[in-house]
């Protein structure tokens, strides 16, 4: 088990420590405050990464669209040299 570069020996450490300063009661409570911090975090990034290609796609089209018109305009401007 590896988490963050923090293997099991670290991790107990980690938790004796938190366990001697925090007290056993408060453990489950800041357990759950840690939790919902993460899940928060976890669904800002989804949000974010959401938002991201929703605009990278309407970039995309955007920029689709405008190569083709171009393209039109460059024909249409030889066309009228031609003639």
């Amino acid at each position: 088990m590896n988490i963050f570069g923090i293997g099991l020996p670290e991790m107990a450490v980690i938790m004796s420590v938190a366990l001697l300063i925090f007290g056993p009661k408060k453990l489950p409570e800041i357990g759950r405050s840690m939790g919902k911090a993460i899940r928060g975090f976890q669904e800002a990034s989804k949000e974010f990464q959401d938002e991201f290609h929703k605009e990278s796609a309407h970039l995309k089209d955007t920029v689709t669209t405008t190569a083709e018109l171009e393209t039109k305009k460059i024909k249409a401007a030889n066309k009228e040299e031609n003639t």
